[in-house]
């Protein structure tokens, strides 16, 4: 597969949400877990998507159980304790694999697109994509959302001409 359009996540209602229905906007897909350290880096997300959404940034949240069994809940559990800690109201999926044998298609197309590095190695693994699909680039757990390096990424995929 040649770009993230190719891919389809779920919503916690089960309904498909194809990266397709995004086409022409960036798109940063993030692992998230709710019991973990990095977990705070939710608020850092909200105000990326309050700030940028309106330009045409779509952050998405994938919850993700494989590091440390720091996403146990349910999607309804994983919804309530972010919108309620966090005010998250960007879209979160359904809980996928993002590592080993069950890995969702997606998390294996990174890590053929940037090499091994960009595997999610924990958490909160952040993965811009442009407005044409291809992976522009990818920030480890420990970059925080509200990073320059993060910011000046998504300002460039913004100003990107459209596909």
């Amino acid at each position: 597969m040649a770009s993230a359009h190719d891919f389809s996540f779920t919503t916690p209602q089960g309904a498909p949400y194809p990266l397709s229905s995004q086409a022409g906007r960036p798109v940063l897909v993030v692992n998230t877990a709710s019991r973990c350290g990095f977990t705070p880096q939710y608020a850092g997300l909200q105000r990326l998507w309050r700030e940028y959404a309106p330009r045409g940034l779509m952050v998405v949240g994938v919850p993700c159980n494989d590091f440390g069994g720091q996403e146990p809940g349910s999607a309804e559990d994983i919804a309530q304790f972010c919108q309620m800690n966090y005010g998250v109201d960007f879209p979160l999926m359904s809980k996928e694999h993002a590592i080993g044998e069950g890995a969702h298609p997606f998390f294996r197309w990174v890590a053929a697109e940037k090499g091994f590095l960009a595997r999610p190695r924990w958490n909160f693994y952040k993965y811009l994509i442009g407005k044409d699909g291809a992976l522009l680039d990818f920030f480890i757990s420990a970059t925080k959302p509200e990073s320059g390096r993060v910011s000046r990424a998504i300002e460039k995929a913004l100003s990107a001409p459209d596909p």
